[in-house]
């Protein structure tokens, strides 16, 4: 996947070039007909089915609606029944903790002790809206003008929605390390704990460059990830830090400490060590971002992309036109192709249900809906047809009636 020539345009947005590559696909700097960057991932095909689609398109319905931090990444806009699955999020001008650490080495005590008050705040905004992250690493983590920004948030409906996922390589070579033992395990829901226990990672990687579990192949960390009577890799981190990071790291997902926990012990210790959480924020900044560094640099488009995002906005306004004159007629209620409340519900009976970590409007106590887009059937419709083609073949499955 990574030597194929450049897409032109991903859904609305024109591709500038390829930032990087992963097991799980590509992204890519791209910008939307206003000439706004947005970082623009491609999820490799084999990586999804029916499902895992129709747990991002929900998880993607609820990601709009987080706000009260600007420590994740913006989630705009995403269309997960495309051939190859895509999403865009807000381009963060920066550098990913990982380059950093390893460019000028591990962090000092309080600007870590900065990071992890910092991320635990923006984490919560997350969870408030119910949803788990899953993917918490060193490289999700960006350090800006801004202060840690994570990114890649939306990803963990993939990463997370099918048991198995340690037997493809692809799925686990880059996370693995900063796997929770139930995620390692194979469990499906992962619980606000996950995250806990991923940014104990990040923390413990910051502070040491170096994870709690390594191994010379993915399946031997595997093995020490889940294996109790294995000890997380502690060496190198400052005595100060390890009563905030270790208990993070907890085996057990019940024995980790919440979110505000980890917020009050890391300002508790930025008072310790002799400052404040306002300075230490302001000094983590100072400390983390070169100015004359080429990814600091917001981008913006050139000439020739300027020609070209003229150019689609043009063919976007004849597509939507075109769109639009061929919206199916509805039939009627209960015939296939129908978008009824009914149908909806046969889409969730025939996936796995919505749980406290995701899938569910919040305060609504329903299922989070699809947003149809122009021209096409709305996703919960595809899912539908999709299942019922699956199942037409067994009568004894009664569909949900209104």
């Amino acid at each position: 996947m990574n030597g194929r020539t450049l897409p032109p345009r991903i859904g609305p947005y024109l591709v500038e070039r390829r930032l990087g590559a992963g097991g799980m696909g590509e992204v890519f700097l791209a910008y939307s007909v206003a000439g706004e960057p947005v970082a623009v991932k491609v999820i490799r095909p084999d990586r999804t089915d029916p499902h895992t689609r129709a747990r991002f398109e929900r998880e993607a319905t609820i990601a709009r609606t987080i706000s009260g931090t600007g420590r994740v990444a913006r989630f705009i806009d995403a269309d997960p029944f495309a051939e190859e699955p895509w999403l865009a999020m807000d381009y963060v001008p920066g550098r990913s903790l990982s380059d950093l650490v390893k460019d000028q080495g591990p962090l000092a005590a309080p600007l870590v002790a900065s990071l992890g008050a910092l991320l635990a705040e923006g984490l919560a905004a997350v969870h408030a809206v119910g949803l788990v992250h899953r993917d918490l690493k060193a490289q999700n983590v960006i350090l800006g003008d801004f202060g840690p920004v994570i990114i890649d948030f939306g990803l963990g409906a993939f990463l997370g929605a099918s048991k198995g996922s340690l037997s493809q390589a692809g799925t686990v070579i880059g996370t693995v390390r900063c796997m929770p033992p139930e995620q390692a395990l194979g469990e499906v829901d992962m619980t606000q704990a996950a995250d806990v226990y991923g940014l104990g990672t990040v923390l413990l990687y910051a502070a040491t460059e170096h994870y709690p579990y390594d191994g010379a192949r993915w399946e031997a960390v595997a093995a020490q990830v889940v294996n109790p009577e294995v000890d997380p890799d502690l060496s190198g981190l400052p005595k100060d830090l390890a009563p905030v990071v270790q208990p993070m790291l907890a085996h057990k997902a019940e024995d980790r400490p919440s979110l505000e926990e980890v917020t009050r012990q890391c300002a508790d210790l930025m008072r310790l060590l002799g400052t404040s959480p306002a300075r230490a924020r302001r000094s983590l900044i100072e400390e983390t971002t070169a100015k004359d560094h080429p990814t600091m640099v917001l981008p913006q488009p050139d000439a020739p992309m300027l020609d070209r995002l003229d150019s689609l906005e043009r063919l976007l306004r004849e597509e939507l036109v075109s769109g639009e004159r061929n919206i199916p007629v509805p039939t009627a209620a209960g015939e296939p192709g129908t978008d009824t409340a009914g149908e909806i519900d046969v889409e969730i009976s025939l996936t796995p249900e919505p749980s406290a970590a995701f899938g569910s409007v919040p305060g609504s106590g329903r299922p989070a809906e699809p947003v149809p887009q122009p021209g096409r059937p709305p996703a919960s419709r595809r899912v539908a047809d999709e299942l019922r083609e699956r199942y037409a073949r067994r009568p004894a499955l009664a569909w949900p009636k209104r």
